[in-house]
């Protein structure tokens, strides 16, 4: 009887109650369906573009490496991601 909905995956609120087939959030107004698995996450270049498996970019400014005892350079370009 006691149905523990999942919180809003928008503000992580506790409250999300159901309307008809959708989920709300109180907090923020956002409304979704639970049974749409959408949620991985979408990558995009900086120009808005989705990237996809085996994409190809171009780094333009200094991406420093954790572990890495330099920075990658502005200009590599990565190939497959």
């Amino acid at each position: 009887m006691s149905e523990t909905l999942p919180p809003c995956p928008e503000c992580k609120g506790p409250y999300a109650y159901a309307m008809d087939s959708l989920l709300v959030c109180p907090e923020c107004s956002h409304e979704w369906n639970p049974e749409d698995d959408s949620s991985g996450s979408v990558v995009k270049d900086a120009n808005g573009n989705v990237l996809k498996n085996g994409d190809t970019v171009s780094i333009i400014k200094s991406l420093p490496v954790k572990g890495a005892p330099r920075s990658i350079k502005p200009g590599t370009k990565v190939s497959k991601i």
